[in-house]
């Protein structure tokens, strides 16, 4: 596929930089993560509480990685003891819209699915 001049990023190029960004937002864990981030800011304990079977380790990486991209930011509340919440940048307030749109597609055709999926093969 020719790159456009007025985009200079192309996803399907193996060095563009825009390859890593998509592959931390539509990872199972980051998609799950913005959608999850969408509409308020969470703590750590809510966001793993409500992306069911995310580890820690996972959350926390997925986190780091969102933030490195600036999708997602980090906010030290000064409490004793001290809180962190996290929330969506609004870069990542604009792909998290486009995940949820995704989720919701997938919502509608999931009835589709299913009855593909009983079909004996």
């Amino acid at each position: 596929m020719a790159q456009d001049p007025r985009r200079p990023f192309d996803v399907f190029d193996g060095g563009c930089p825009s390859r890593e960004v998509l592959e931390h937002v539509t990872s199972r864990w980051g998609a799950l993560t913005l959608a999850a981030l969408s509409p308020e800011p969470a703590r750590f304990g809510e966001l793993r509480r409500c992306v069911d079977g995310i580890s820690d380790k996972m959350l926390s990486q997925t986190l780091k990685s969102l933030e490195r991209d600036g999708l997602v930011a980090r906010r030290v509340q000064s409490t004793l003891p001290p809180h962190v919440d996290y929330r969506l940048t609004p870069t990542g307030e604009q792909v998290a819209d486009a995940v949820k749109a995704l989720i919701l597609s997938l919502y509608g055709v999931m009835p589709d699915v299913m009855r593909v999926r009983e079909q004996p093969a």
